[in-house]
């Protein structure tokens, strides 16, 4: 799956650690969803979208 994370961090001015914080998980868990080496899971997906303000499709897309 991929996603537009160090996007959106980046608009905010946000490290990875800010995120990290905001979310309530670790830098590595942030790192880790960053380089598709994790997929969120559900829960956490809907706390990024609740943090970025905008939907789940916004931040992930699927590998074509």
């Amino acid at each position: 799956m991929e996603n537009n994370l160090p996007a959106l961090r980046a608009e905010r001015g946000w490290s990875q650690q800010r995120l990290a914080d905001e979310l309530g998980v670790s830098r590595q868990t942030v790192i880790s969803i960053e380089k598709g080496r994790y997929d969120a899971s559900l829960p956490l997906a809907f706390s990024l979208a609740r943090v970025f303000t905008c939907r789940i499709e916004d931040i992930f897309t699927p590998e074509c």
